[in-house]
Formats: C-alpha cells, structure tokens, sequence
C-alpha cells in the first residue's frame, strides 16, 4: 500500500497560512529570501544522481521518436515515481522536436501537498535538478503582478512533485536550454482553471509548450482503472470542458470500488481545455496509456492510471486561391509592369477573367527581386476593390513609385522576379507572445507613425521576434528601436505566390 501510495499522493495538508503573499513573495512581518527550489523528491520518484538518472531515462527513450512531423502545443504527462509512469511520460514527452526552440515552457499541476484558493508560481529562484538548473522565465513574474488570484507564495512548491518530475525529462530529451512557467493550482473550483485560462490564452500557440501534469485513476481495480482512463481520456480528445467534467463525475459517483478520483490534476486538464476548445484546428491525440499494475513493481487490486496525450493545431487553412487564380495574378502583375515600362495604355482587366478567389476583397503587397536583391515593395491593406485590381495598382506602384529605388526600366523588366502577398484582415495583439514568426507579419502604429513587416521578413532575415520589432519599429514606423513597446501592434497573414526561379 505504502507503495502506490507513492505513486501519486492524495493526501493534503490543509495549511492555515492566511495571507498567501505578493507578488515578491512576502507575507506581513516576513521577507522571503530568493532561493532556488531544491528537489523535493530526488532519490523517492527518480533517481537523486545524474548518471542513475540518464541510464533510467537511457532504457525508457530509446528507440522513442515522434510519431507525427506536427509540433503538440500542449502534453498530458503523468507523473508517478518514474519505474511506474516514465515509460508513459517518454512517449509524451518525446513527440515534442528534440531540437525545437520554445520562448518558455508552462508547466501546469494540481497540488497535492497544501490547499489554497487560486494558483501560485514560483518566482522566488529557478529549479534544481540532478541534472542541473532549469531558469524560471521572467513571465512567472510578471503574471503574479498582473493577475491577483495567482500568487508568488513558494509554500505550495516546497513539497510539491507533480512539476518537478517533469523536469528531468525535458531536460534529457530537449537538446536545448529552455525556461519555464512553474503553475499550482490550488482550488478545487472550475473558477480557478477559468481564470488561469483567460490569463495563459495569449501565450497557447507554437512559441511556447504546455505541459499538463496529471495521473488519472487512483486506486480502483485493474479493469476499473482502464476502463475510467479510456473513458476520461475520449472526453480530453472530445475538446469539451463540459464533457469532461460531466464524465469525471459520473464515474466518480458510480460506486467503483476504491475510486478516489478519475483524474487527480483534473483542474490542470480543465485549463487546458478552457483554452482548446475556444479555437479553430484543434486535434488532440492519445499517444499511450498504461497504469501501475502494468509495472513489475505494482499490482493489479489497486492501481494508478497514466495517459499520454498531446494537443495539436492544424494552422493551415484552405487557400481561397487556386493555383490558376494565382498565376493569372502574376501573369497580370508582369503584364501591367512591362506595358507602364514602355509607356503603353494600361486597361482595366476583364473581370470575367478574375472570377473566384482573384475577385475577392483583400489587401496585398507586390514584391520585385532582381539578381536576388529588393527592386521594389509596394501594398495596400485596403480591401475595398477586387483583388485582380489591387494587384494591378501596386504592381505599378511596387516597379515605379517606391521611393527606395530608382523606377524600373524597360530594360530592366525581364530579369525582374515578382512575388505577391496577398493579407489577411489585421487583428490588434496584446502580447507580442501572440505573434508567430514566419506565419505573423506585423503593423506598428504609434500617433501618426506606422511600420509594416510582412510575415516572411523574418523568417527570411533569421531575426528574433524582438528584432522583428525592433526593426519594423526602428525602420518603417521611425519611432525607434524601443518604440514598439509602448505602440498598437497588430498582426496578419498572408499567402505568398510568385513566379517560377
């Protein structure tokens, strides 16, 4: 028994500590001291030493690879002592691209150690592992100060496991370094996760992962345990908040013997889907399951379940443009940039000839390359007028009046390449988190000054987004390098075409 307790511990200390503290992680009378968060439980859950550690991991990662080319957003990890739930938790972790780059990674659990109302992050130091430091993102910070229900208060991170184990396996898979978000939920209230959601929304999206912490049955039957898991773990891949909870509490009122919860960190997965079921594309897959009599170390009379699931988003949506209505744009665009060059009568294109998506309404840019350099980029976010006549306009205006290069000549016109931009309607941005590089361009717009990027400058730049800003801001708007952070900034996509290299 004293061993699957260990598993995933149910217990709570109910501890009367008053005020939980502000955003410096100070109570009235008591200043806390900046610390790093020690291993709570080195040496119990994992091995304390690093070699022991790695020879672990070593026997459960290998021959691991993801099954999908798609990045997860977010993981559903368990997280028992390793020779119970790790093999699970290697089959999560390593769909993640051992070489992606993550601006943090959150790391979300329901505690198990204290109670306490809404949620605390650790921002009193970083993590210690025995295979090192992981640093805490400066974010943590800044969500303390902005949201009150989160608090800064260490206490519930002191004892607790259910964060700290994920740790060194991110940090044996991952290649390299990263920071993270340490979240406790403490209320056992739907509110909580609702509030944690709206405050960590901004940042769901490739820039950063989630990791969602949390076993699944505790304690019922072999049987009962698979089929309570199979159960909860189709409603996390439904994306439905309401079936969720609808399906945690039948079960947890079914009168299955020994069933003490059907999903311990259950406010963590409601986070979560609080957050999914809001947006478009969304996939989530189950990736592995197993439970504690599936170890040699445990038995089958009462057991703790552990799912693998991850959560995607298919970004890319159907293009309104057909290949034929891209290459009559092109066609056009060449067309109305050699007759202008030698000063023969532009016309108006037959609209029968632009119908579907090269009529539709929408703003676009015209980019000219010549021996592989910039000749020219011209474009509108005006949507007012067909899109075959936006293209038209700007091809003039992207050859002959960008203020940059000298026109364009006649002679000059064959050896042009042209690539057109066709945009998305603007959306204004709270956090610069929101923006995407390589799929966001960005509108910078500050009193009477404006700069504009388009999404592939940065891609093709290998600028950081602080550079992306930096240099729209600096560049295009004339506000400075700094001058985007006190700015409206909005973002964008776009679908690009150009002709045949």
């Amino acid at each position: 028994m004293a061993k699957k307790r260990r598993i995933c511990t149910l217990w709570i200390y109910v501890v009367m500590v008053g005020i939980l503290g502000n955003c410096n992680g100070q109570t009235p009378g008591n200043t806390m001291k900046k610390i790093d968060r020690q291993p709570a439980v080195a040496g119990t859950f994992y091995p304390a030493d690093a070699d022991g550690l790695r020879s672990m991991l070593d026997s459960m990662f290998k021959g691991l690879k993801p099954e999908t080319k798609e990045q997860p957003l977010a993981v559903i990890v368990p997280h028992a002592g390793y020779v119970f739930s790790a093999g699970v938790a290697a089959k999560a972790i390593s769909q993640i691209d051992r070489e992606a780059s993550f601006d943090r990674i959150f790391i979300i659990g329901s505690s198990h150690t204290m109670h306490f109302d809404g949620s605390s992050v650790y921002t009193q130091g970083d993590f210690i592992t025995p295979f090192g430091k992981v640093e805490v993102d400066a974010l943590a910070e800044q969500l303390c100060e902005k949201h009150s229900f989160i608090s800064s208060n260490p206490q519930p991170h002191a004892r607790e496991h259910c964060l700290e184990v994920e740790l060194p396996l991110l940090q044996y898979w991952l290649k390299k370094p990263f920071k993270i978000v340490p979240i406790v939920i403490g209320g056992y209230t739907e509110k909580t996760s609702k509030k944690l959601a709206e405050a960590l929304e901004p940042y769901f999206n490739s820039n950063n992962l989630f990791v969602i912490s949390t076993d699944f049955s505790h304690y019922p039957k072999y049987a009962d345990a698979v089929m309570s898991d199979g159960i909860m773990a189709e409603a996390i891949v439904s994306n439905s908040s309401r079936k969720f909870l609808l399906e945690k509490e039948a079960l947890e009122s079914k009168g299955i013997s020994n069933l003490a919860t059907a999903v311990c960190g259950w406010t963590s997965v409601l986070t979560l889907l609080y957050i999914t079921e809001k947006l478009e594309g969304i996939t989530i897959k189950k990736i592995d399951y197993k439970n504690s009599g599936d170890s040699p170390y445990g038995g089958n009379d009462k057991v703790v379940g552990y799912n693998a699931i991850c959560v995607y988003q298919e970004n890319k949506q159907p293009s309104p443009l057909s290949d034929s209505d891209k290459k009559k744009l092109l066609t056009l665009a060449r067309k109305t940039i050699t007759d202008y060059a030698n000063k023969i009568e532009i016309k108006d294109p037959d609209a029968k000839d632009f119908e579907g998506g090269a009529s539709m309404l929408a703003g676009a840019f015209v980019t000219l390359h010549k021996n592989g350099k910039l000749r020219g980029c011209i474009g509108t976010f005006r949507a007012d007028q067909p899109l075959y006549k936006t293209v038209q306009s700007i091809a003039i205006s992207s050859a002959f009046a960008d203020s940059r290069f000298e026109p364009v000549s006649a002679e000059e016109v064959p050896s042009l390449h042209i690539e057109i931009s066709v945009l998305t309607p603007m959306r204004k941005i709270n956090s610069i988190d929101e923006i995407v590089l390589g799929k966001h361009g960005i509108y910078i717009r500050k009193g009477s000054s404006s700069g504009v990027f388009l999404p592939q400058v940065a891609t093709e730049q290998k600028w950081t987004k602080e550079q992306f800003l930096g240099y729209c801001a600096r560049d295009k708007a004339y506000i400075g390098w700094d001058g985007w952070r006190d700015a409206e900034i909005y973002v964008f996509e776009s679908i690009i075409f150009e002709e045949a290299k």
